[in-house]
């Protein structure tokens, strides 16, 4: 019998601000609330780091600037994080000083960070894990921020313009990842916020990226989640929202509510997925109460159902299986 690996996915990850100050008084678990056994039980778990772990007060102008200090990391350690990706439109909100103390880091608490660096070919170095049995690969990738890209002798993030169809880069480090790896994720922060569906050019990259080999789409950035797809008898997580956060809460898109994405995989594919549903509050992330349960479950199956996909309920989760 095939030995699985189990693959935790969640959307982004905001440990600044507020978050920051209430870790401060309560420690480095708080965020989790009482999934944090959950995120542990996984062997391999990948999240959008939604802000910098810096002391830096380089400030770059914008809206919005997000960051946690760099002993923040220990509450990503708490919950067995394994991966971040650090492609995204936070990233250098501190400027690159902000993004190397970011990835330095990481790198002492033994935590990956994928699809940022000092150099172009730092952010674009994808990421190897060995397991028993498979081999995994992870890519990360952003079309936000295109003057924030790593280039020869600049730091930055690995961006691409999806809108204009050239996939020619994302095509080729797939090809040199695809041989190398049972199992190929791309984990892409991508689109703007609040919007409950991929556009048809979204849609029409996941499917060529599937085409192309990858196995595995872990999307994030609108702060909502949006429909999953089997594509192929692959995977498409098209948003999968906000995890810990600080942020005003929509009343009608309600960006408190979210999933654990848990997939199942071995060397022939993927087995099953299951989305367990959370909610954030107080800074926090918990296992989403009964009322809010009825409604995550009904707005994600008819958001997939868009898609072909049927999500049945399980004891408080909803599942797809692909190995049938």
């Amino acid at each position: 019998m095939e030995k699985s690996v189990l693959l935790g996915f969640v959307g982004d990850v905001m440990l600044g601000r507020t978050v920051n100050d209430t870790i401060n008084v309560y420690g480095y678990r708080y965020p989790w609330g009482n999934v944090l056994p959950l995120l542990q039980e996984h062997d391999f778990t990948l999240i959008n780091l939604e802000t910098t772990l810096t002391n830096s007060d380089a400030i770059i102008p914008k809206v919005f600037n997000f960051k946690a200090t760099p002993d923040k990391v220990k509450s990503l350690q708490e919950a067995k994080i394994h991966a971040v990706t650090l492609a995204n439109n936070h990233i250098l909100d501190f400027s690159e000083k902000g993004l190397i103390e970011t990835i330095e880091t990481l790198k002492k608490a033994g935590i990956h960070a994928i699809g940022a660096g000092r150099n172009a070919r730092e952010a674009q170095e994808p990421l190897m894990i060995q397991f028993e049995e498979l081999t995994l690969g992870v890519l990360a990738y952003t079309d936000n921020e295109p003057t924030w890209v790593a280039q020869e002798e600049k730091a930055g993030s690995n961006y691409i313009n999806i809108t204009t169809g050239d996939y020619t880069r994302v095509k080729k480090d797939i090809e040199a990842l695809r041989s190398k790896v049972e199992c190929l994720i791309v984990t892409l922060h991508w689109g703007p916020n609040n919007q409950e569906t991929p556009t048809r050019a979204f849609q029409d990259f996941a499917h060529t990226l599937i085409d192309l080999g990858v196995d595995i789409i872990h999307g994030h950035s609108a702060h909502i989640t949006q429909g999953i797809e089997i594509y192929r008898k692959k995977l498409i997580l098209y948003d999968t929202g906000d995890f810990v956060d600080d942020y005003h809460v929509d009343p009608r898109l309600r960006n408190d509510h979210s999933f654990i994405f848990r997939v199942e995989v071995t060397k022939t594919g993927i087995q099953k997925v299951k989305l367990i549903p959370v909610l954030i509050s107080n800074c926090q992330v918990n296992l989403a109460p009964c009322k809010d349960y009825t409604h995550m479950a009904a707005r994600m199956q008819s958001l997939s159902t868009q898609f072909g996909t049927a999500l049945f309920e399980n004891n408080k989760h909803l599942q797809v299986e692909l190995n049938e």
